[in-house]
């Protein structure tokens, strides 16, 4: 076991082998990175600090870093993110893992502390982070650790959003990679990733249709689009809700029904949480939501849905399936899937292991460039160099036998140049 891995039952590791021979099975594109760019010595003796939901396929990668010879220790956002026959399994090999399904918000924070502790207590390290949680407590209960982090890379929107506003307050202590803003990212992971994998757990928990029902997406980001596309594609009678008029102008050229929430709460059947916000359904939504409304969270932030508005709101609930509550207000039943979480995690396996296979092949390579210019880069959020995101572009295009052409010479000068 990975020297101080602190699990919930080492015995379930068995289960969690055989998801992570899964995921390494189906992972080319992060399979290829290892072999041609990450065994050239950069992580030997380097710590590595991973905050990531301990599935397969985060265990995959911490595995991929470990055997490239970084020190690895994993913790997750929060104990609703956790499979514990993953991490025991995780610990099994090597890799140190802090985290229980049991544990407390506290102990979750502790957990992360431990990840700090141990990766940049003596030595030089390197964070991939989620919501920013193991950054928020290097600059704040861990600030003595920060001259030794050389960078991190972030996984989320919601994080990404964060780190810009310490970098406007000119509080960021060291750089930090938008890896959730690398095209080979967003583009699969948000919008395919979450649409598939959002969509699934709900129709899976509820045993429910969703051909004819009337569903809402609230948020027509990237993971939005996602959603709306999906359930579009089983036959749902999608509306989008929107902030932004562009975004909201788009859905409706995509073809959906764009309206104010509070409108679309008298008629939708399913509502999609897709933001990065708080109080997106409130209680003035639950109050006209009709009898038999279900509600799901795919959004980075647990605040989207007020639970603890709804739970005021309603005489009394009770789990009706696994992951399923429901709520009793005043004779209407309202249903929340996976506690107002994120609803791919905690009532699923999460994305696909193809679109993870991206974004973990983008977030390896983002640790090796931190771990090499880290030092060199100034205290602010930076983008993935465009040729690691093509690069992992064309190492997927090779393992499904596909491929793209090249400019000519030619048509380089043409479309650099302004003289006829």
């Amino acid at each position: 076991m990975g020297s101080d891995s602190i699990v919930r039952d080492p015995s379930l590791a068995p289960d969690g082998h055989r998801k992570i021979d899964w995921a390494a099975e189906h992972s080319p594109v992060l399979n290829r990175v290892r072999d041609e760019y990450l065994k050239d010595g950069t992580f030997e003796g380097l710590g590595v600090g991973v905050a990531l939901p301990i599935e397969a396929k985060t265990a995959y990668l911490t595995i991929v870093l470990a055997e490239a010879g970084a020190d690895v220790s994993v913790a997750s956002p929060g104990p609703f993110f956790v499979q514990d026959d993953v991490a025991a399994a995780l610990a099994e090999r090597g890799v140190t893992v802090y985290a229980s399904s049991e544990a407390d918000p506290l102990e979750a924070d502790r957990e992360l502390e431990r990840v700090l502790d141990r990766v940049a207590g003596g030595r030089d390290a390197v964070l991939i982070d989620d919501r920013a949680g193991l950054t928020r407590l290097a600059h704040t209960t861990r600030k003595g650790l920060l001259p030794r982090i050389r960078g991190s890379s972030e996984e989320t929107t919601s994080g990404v959003a964060k780190f810009r506003a310490m970098e406007r307050e000119g509080v960021l202590e060291f750089p930090t990679l938008a890896a959730n803003d690398a095209r080979c990212k967003y583009l699969f992971d948000n919008r395919y990733g979450t649409g598939q994998s959002a969509i699934t757990a709900i129709m899976q928990n509820t045993n429910l249709m969703m051909g004819g029902k009337r569903l809402v997406v609230l948020g027509y980001g990237w993971c939005g689009k996602g959603i709306a596309r999906y359930a579009a594609g089983l036959g749902a009678r999608v509306s989008v809700c929107e902030v932004d008029p562009v975004r909201g102008l788009e859905a409706y050229a995509d073809g959906f029904d764009v309206l104010p929430a509070l409108d679309a709460c008298e008629r939708g059947e399913i509502f999609v949480t897709a933001t990065g916000s708080t109080d997106v359904l409130t209680r003035e939504h639950f109050e006209r939501m009709r009898d038999g409304a279900i509600l799901a969270n795919a959004g980075g932030v647990d605040v989207e849905i007020d639970v603890d508005g709804l739970r005021e709101a309603s005489s009394g609930s009770r789990e009706v399936r696994r992951n399923v509550e429901e709520f009793d207000l005043e004779g209407r039943k309202i249903y929340l899937v996976g506690r107002g979480l994120v609803v791919n995690l905690t009532a699923g396996d999460g994305h696909p292991v193809e679109i993870m296979d991206l974004t973990f092949a983008i977030q390896a390579l983002c640790a090796h460039h931190l771990a090499n210019n880290g030092h060199a880069l100034e205290n602010r959020v930076h983008l993935l160099p465009k040729e690691i995101d093509d690069e992992v572009a064309r190492i997927k295009l090779d393992a499904v036998g596909m491929g793209v052409d090249s400019l000519t010479s030619e048509q380089e000068e043409f479309l650099a140049g302004w003289r006829e």
